[in-house]
């Protein structure tokens, strides 16, 4: 049967690039993996093998390196832009570039005397960004991942649908946990128009999800996630999509009645904190007017 080529994609994954800036004796960190995909006019390569359109991948690891030196790296998305610019604009054959940033945060250590140039690696979530350019279209799509949350109150889970297979009861105190992944899309597209503040966009936006799980009173993961997203929305003009896929970290209350002990929500409650199976709880909020970009499944992003 005849056969011909698809979608198809190359490059060199995750770059492990460490910068450290001094500034005397105040030292600056900023700790990325970076992944480039290249793709155009690359057919012959896989019918015949032919190299002649092809940039090799250790040259793309060496270009990240490089530019980390050249440009230095002011945030990952101006990085991954810097970056996405150099493939597109200097080769012939690659027609669209695609990086993505995983961003790994330090914070120092106070020590006695002169100089701060101790770090401690942050235990919270992941920075991420993905930043696509085809010669002529932008699109920046900035998130995070492994940023574990929980209200131990406020939140309850009642009215649901019942069959002959339900055996979960309501309540009407509940704990809410979850570890977010979110992408959230930026409606900058270059051409003169006013480049966002990359780093102060990311601690906004990440200041405006954590209080809008806080300050819901949650009947369900699913509005809670809702609020969330329509909170930087509404707050964050440079957005207009969001994406949470937030899985339902379950804390379930210890039987302890064989022990001849009573555990409930009033005086000092135990829980049993069960990591699977889980609720999987995902959705796309938007700015109204605007369409969804964002892939259905984060861990293709």
């Amino acid at each position: 049967m005849p056969t011909t080529l698809g979608q198809n994609q190359y490059g060199k994954a995750e770059n492990r690039v460490v910068r450290i800036t001094r500034d005397g004796a105040t030292h600056h960190i900023k700790d990325l993996n970076v992944s480039v995909a290249l793709s155009g006019d690359m057919e012959e390569v896989h019918y015949s093998g032919s190299n002649a359109s092809v940039l090799p991948t250790d040259t793309t690891k060496n270009t990240v390196y490089a530019f980390a030196k050249e440009h230095g790296i002011e945030s990952a998305e101006q990085f991954g832009i810097h970056l996405a610019r150099h493939f597109v604009t200097s080769q012939e054959p690659i027609r669209r570039a695609r990086i993505r940033i995983e961003e790994y945060a330090w914070e120092r250590i106070g020590t006695p005397g002169e100089g701060e140039h101790s770090f401690v690696r942050k235990g919270q979530e992941t920075r991420l960004a993905q930043i696509t350019f085809d010669g002529e279209e932008w699109e920046v799509v900035s998130g995070l991942k492994d940023l574990t949350v929980m209200n131990s109150t406020d939140s309850e889970f009642r009215g649901f649908v019942k069959d002959g297979y339900t055996t979960l009861q309501e309540t009407r105190d509940r704990v809410l946990a979850t570890s977010v992944s979110g992408r959230w899309r930026f409606n900058w597209t270059g051409d003169g128009q006013r480049t966002p503040d990359w780093d102060t966009s990311y601690e906004e936006i990440r200041k405006h999800l954590l209080q809008a799980f806080a300050e819901t009173y949650s009947r369900s993961l699913q509005q809670t996630m809702y609020h969330m997203g329509a909170r930087i929305i509404d707050h964050r003009d440079e957005i207009d999509e969001v994406r949470f896929s937030l899985p339902n970290s379950h804390h379930f209350l210890v039987d302890l009645e064989p022990f001849g002990l009573k555990n409930d929500t009033a005086d000092g409650a135990v829980y049993f904190a069960s990591d699977r199976p889980y609720g999987l709880i995902e959705a796309t909020i938007l700015r109204d007017g605007c369409e969804a970009r964002i892939p259905v499944d984060l861990t293709n992003l």
